[in-house]
């Protein structure tokens, strides 16, 4: 995965690495109410054996309000970290031998991991050079509604050659991503997706379980044959639309799977009597597509190339996993229970001792595992179509937890990569 782009040069993406700028303009500064920080008690990390007793979140009836006002603009003076996101066509690898076209942010699938500190300012200056329109929605961010990202909804899509400037308080704290709002099933599914890990001031889960490494596992299914047909298919659409809006004369060019909006109810009955097909009448245009995901990625890769979680005897390691595509996925660690200590970005109430937990589309879960059982382990999504590529088994979402000390405590056997079973 590529990083994140500043405006200068390409660099790994970290919050003391961000490109920063300073605020010309003055808003108001209304402070709403603050949701209620977890009361603690007194004690360190969790013994390796033991519940996580230090933990206990209290609940606040009101504490789902944003902490900061999201219609309030930066302060002068105030740092703004700001980056680039450009959207393209290009090639990823899935596996070997296994490539399509797909939208990129960044020429990286997933996105760029864009990763800041609780209630910093962020820009995002989209730019899309792609045939299609595109916009971004910063899934679990409290923002102004002018800055959510839903096409027609909060703002006009960003044509070919256009860029739209998102600017937005990073708020809440928590694991969340980001991702293309227009026509989700194609665009996300097609590359359209990417972490946003928003770090907290006082963060709960370090302070109970002392992590040392801090992985991001985004989940996602593609179904290579519609995609590309789509992208095929959109990209042809997509320039006699564009040549539309120049000479509404070529209306009559229009078919019911292109992009349907209208100025108005009039502005529709004309572009019906000049030619256009409604989608509904799928008598006319045909039947819609079934899709079917033959390929399941971990961060856009599928098993063998997906990269192992690395832990040590004794070690905390934190795992933040993303549900980035249209499927539930159960992921299981093998030989080892894990604590799930967040949901959706917030801390849960206790955390939850688990060794199979289920990632819903658009959801978040961040889970802790211990290193208490030296090996190599298989963590797995358990729904077994998704462990195949191209209906293949073993394949798509696997990986492995490998103990890098695992031989210091008499582990020998190496792992085999395995393709056909």
């Amino acid at each position: 995965m590529k990083p994140l782009r500043k405006k200068d040069k390409p660099q790994d993406v970290s919050r003391r690495q961000f490109m920063t700028g300073v605020a010309g303009a003055a808003g108001a500064g209304l402070l709403l109410g603050q949701a209620a920080l977890p009361a603690w008690a007194d004690g360190g990390s969790a013994p390796m054996d033991s519940p996580a007793t230090p933990w206990l979140a209290s609940f606040d009836a009101d504490g789902t309000a944003p902490e900061y006002n999201p219609r309030e603009m930066p302060k002068a003076g105030e740092v703004i970290h700001k980056f680039e996101m450009e959207v393209t066509i290009g090639i990823h690898e899935i596996v070997p031998g296994i490539k399509a076209h797909m939208f990129l942010f960044n020429g990286s699938y997933p996105g760029p991991t864009i990763r800041v500190q609780e209630n910093e300012w962020v820009q995002i200056d989209l730019k899309n050079k792609s045939p299609e329109n595109h916009t971004i929605h910063w899934h679990g961010m409290m923002l102004q509604n002018e800055m959510d990202g839903v096409p027609f909804g909060t703002q006009w899509p960003v044509f070919t050659g256009q860029g739209y400037r998102y600017l937005f308080r990073a708020q809440p704290a928590g694991t969340h991503f980001y991702h293309c709002h227009v026509m989700t099933t194609l665009h996300q599914q097609a590359g359209l997706v990417g972490a946003l890990i928003v770090e907290a001031k006082e963060d709960i889960v370090k302070k109970t379980f002392p992590y040392t490494r801090d992985y991001t596992l985004l989940l996602s299914e593609i179904d290579t044959n519609w995609v590309n047909e789509s992208l095929n298919e959109m990209v042809g659409m997509g320039m006699t639309m564009n040549a539309m809006n120049n000479d509404m004369k070529l209306m009559g060019e229009m078919n019911g799977r292109m992009m349907g909006w209208f100025q108005d109810k009039e502005a529709f009955l004309k572009s019906i009597k000049d030619g256009y097909t409604p989608a509904y009448m799928t008598s006319m245009v045909g039947p819609n597509r079934v899709i079917t995901p033959n390929f399941f990625m971990i961060n856009g890769k599928s098993y063998p190339m997906t990269d192992p979680l690395l832990i040590k005897k004794g070690e905390n390691i934190r795992v933040r996993m993303i549900g980035g595509g249209m499927q539930p996925h159960y992921f299981h660690l093998h030989g080892h229970d894990f604590w799930h200590v967040c949901q959706d970005g917030a801390p849960l109430a206790s955390p939850v001792r688990m060794n199979t937990i289920p990632i819903f589309p658009g959801t978040t879960s961040d889970i802790v595992i211990q290193g208490t059982n030296p090996g190599s382990w298989h963590f797995h999504d358990h729904s077994d179509l998704s462990t195949t590529n191209n209906g293949i088994h073993p394949g798509g979402m696997m990986t492995m937890l490998m103990y890098e000390d695992a031989e210091k405590y008499g582990v020998t056997f190496k792992d085999v990569i395995q393709t056909n079973s």
